[in-house]
Parts: structure tokens; C-alpha cells; sequence
């Protein structure tokens, strides 16, 4: 299978693609390039770290944060069993 991603001398000569930022260390889709590192992926990784995590990253996972809510047991099987309803 054949890979449509650039060559990092491609990268490099192309002057669109800006070198990597420090949080884009550790990444799989980094490429080098006369001593420069460059993301084959996103021109502008600096962008993609603006809001958060780059989407791209391969080192990082999003954390997810889950909360428990408290639930009166004596409420929720009245709610259940339809009870409370009036007609």
C-alpha cells in the first residue's frame, strides 16, 4: 500500500510546512529534515496546539473526566413505577 504522505525533503522545500513546537515531541508523525523537525500531517502545528490537544497527536490522549451524581433511591423507583402522576 502505497503512502500519499510527503517526504520530509518535500516538507522542507516546499516553505508552506513551520517546524514543530515543544509539545509535538514524542509525535509519530514527525519527519526530519536538515537538522529541522517537521509534522507530516498539519502545516502549522502551533495552530493545532492553540486550543488544546492536536487531534493529530499520536503521544497524548484526550482525558475524559467522568462525575457521579447522587441518586436518592427512594425517588428514582417512584419516578419508575410512574407514581406521583396526577389525573
Amino acid at each position: 500500500m502505497a503512502s500519499n504522505a510527503p517526504t520530509a525533503s518535500e516538507l522542507q522545500s516546499s516553505g508552506f510546512f513551520h517546524p514543530i513546537i515543544d509539545k509535538c515531541e514524542g509525535c509519530e508523525r514527525i519527519v526530519e529534515a536538515n537538522n529541522n523537525k517537521y509534522c507530516q500531517t498539519f502545516a502549522f502545528p502551533d495552530a493545532k496546539w492553540r486550543l488544546g490537544i492536536c487531534n493529530f497527536a499520536t503521544h497524548k490522549k484526550p482525558e475524559i473526566v467522568v462525575s457521579t451524581i447522587k441518586v436518592n433511591p427512594l425517588k428514582a423507583a417512584k419516578r419508575a413505577s410512574g407514581g406521583g402522576k396526577k389525573k
